[in-house]
């Protein structure tokens, strides 16, 4: 069964510093100014933060589950997955470690990594 959004919303919710808004129909989670997952308006598409240099090694790894930003997206850290693909556990984690990316350390260290 696919992710959903009220999933998705639901873990990014509990992540300290978070506030969710629509820009341009995409949901956004992010800390502060900095975007750390996004949902296509289709609901299909989950972007999220992940460090550049190990993109390419994910969506070659997974070529059905991930997929490269948008060209101009490239200049970030972010990687796409199909929603369809995903399951509860992995999308949990990806949102985790992406919001990770955009927390001070000590804000980090208030959530355990997913089990």
């Amino acid at each position: 069964m696919p992710v959903t959004v009220d999933q998705i919303r639901a873990v990014a919710r509990e992540l300290p510093r978070t506030s969710e808004h629509l820009i341009r129909d995409h949901v956004k989670f992010r800390v502060g100014q900095i975007v750390y997952a996004a949902i296509t308006p289709d609901e299909t598409l989950l972007g999220f933060g992940f460090p550049k240099e190990e993109r390419a090694a994910l969506v070659a790894a997974e070529p059905d589950k991930f997929l490269l930003p948008i060209p101009s997206d490239m200049r970030f850290n972010w990687v796409r997955a199909r929603l369809a693909a995903l399951d509860e556990d992995e999308m949990t984690e990806l949102i985790i470690e992406a919001w990770r990316m955009c927390v001070p350390k000590k804000i980090s260290a208030l959530v355990p990594p997913p089990t």
